[in-house]
């Protein structure tokens, strides 16, 4: 019921915003993994609320517990699931959303279509329920890196209308990692923190955009046609909280270039087959072709602002609602190990299913 991602490895995320806690199933999870809960704690502590004065002061130290799957460090090659439990959830700041609908949020929609929902927090559409993910998808970067030496990282190139320069090719995660706003580009961050703590003082919000890159993918994962690897990192990033936009390779700046100045030369070097650019982003054909994956995900405004705005209630009656509670101002920050996660889930899942397809994990010499 749209619960569940990927196909061979695939997960399924649970639990609502101010419940008794929320947590993530992770099924097709190859055995003899070393695997503790040492590995998934440090992606959901990039996640969590609180750990900056940029983002939603909720406290949650977000420990995860693993349930099921391993025995003795090791991945079982059953079922692995994880919880974490909520703790600093105050519904009370939610009392008036019961009987009206946040605008620009899923309260009506879910109305609409449930005739019922878990107002307090949002329920199921917050995004207490990305912690699932990026605890599964710490898993899947542990198995990219060790069995293919795939790194995933993303960070934020920009806030509203400010940009950083970073190069996907070079980028690392100590620079990422460097400040609270998770820009690598150490004269453009500076300004962007201030922009967001400008909006937060005004009560109101601010969206930017995120790079994802992973490097050292193999030649030949990704399927035709539907199945495209584009097509399913568009999807995995697109359902995201506060998406609103995808792009790989030039992206939409492609269609200013000639198809001379667009393509990519092919060369021989050293026995590998190579490019000597990468304005397809690293896909060509649905298919990776041995070069740097990397994309940007639009990610809106948030929708609390506050300050009074037109609405309607469950009687559909005309009246207003000024947001409450905590929340963040920008959610790039705590966003970056989503879109990583999402990245790593799609990879792997298209890593195990190239490899039971073709009888082989990938080439770096096609």
């Amino acid at each position: 019921m749209g619960n569940t991602f990927g196909h061979l490895f695939r997960i399924t995320t649970w639990g609502e915003s101010h419940g008794g806690g929320v947590g993530v199933v992770v099924d097709g999870c190859p055995p003899r993994l070393p695997l503790t809960e040492a590995d998934i704690q440090p992606d959901l502590d990039r996640r969590r609320p609180g750990q900056s004065s940029i983002v939603t002061p909720r406290k949650e130290t977000d420990t995860v517990k693993i349930l099921s799957g391993t025995f003795e460090g090791l991945t079982l090659g059953t079922p692995i699931s994880m919880w974490v439990k909520n703790e600093d959830f105050r519904s009370e700041a939610y009392n008036e959303m019961a009987e009206k609908f946040r605008p620009s949020h899923a309260d009506y929609t879910y109305h609409a279509k449930y005739g019922h929902r878990a107002w307090p927090g949002g329920g199921r559409t917050s995004a207490r329920e990305t912690i699932g993910r990026v605890a599964a998808g710490a898993i899947a970067k542990k198995l990219l890196r060790e069995f293919w030496g795939v790194e995933v990282l993303a960070c934020v190139t920009q806030v509203q209308h400010l940009k950083a320069v970073v190069d996907p090719e070079t980028v690392t995660a100590a620079a990422i990692e460097s400040n609270i706003l998770r820009c690598p580009d150490a004269e453009a961050a500076p300004a962007m923190i201030r922009l967001i703590e400008e909006r937060r003082g005004e009560g109101d919000s601010v969206g930017g955009i995120i790079l994802g890159v992973a490097r050292h993918v193999p030649v030949g994962w990704g399927d035709p046609v539907f199945d495209r690897l584009e097509a399913d990192l568009a999807k995995g990033m697109l359902s995201l909280p506060a998406t609103k936009g995808f792009e790989i390779g030039s992206g939409f700046e492609g269609v200013l270039l000639t198809g001379r100045e667009h393509n990519d030369p092919f060369r021989n070097v050293e026995g590998r087959v190579v490019t000597t650019s990468n304005r397809s982003g690293g896909i060509q054909g649905g298919i990776s072709n041995g070069a740097t994956i990397h994309f940007r995900v639009a990610f809106k405004p948030v929708a609390t602002v506050m300050h009074p705005q037109d609405t309607v209630d469950v009687h559909l009656q005309d009246t207003t609602l000024r947001g409450r509670g905590r929340h963040d101002p920008c959610v790039l920050p705590r966003a970056v190990p989503l879109v990583e996660a999402m990245t790593a889930l799609t990879l792997i899942d298209h890593a195990l299913r190239h490899q039971a397809q073709c009888g082989h994990p990938g080439s770096r010499n096609s």
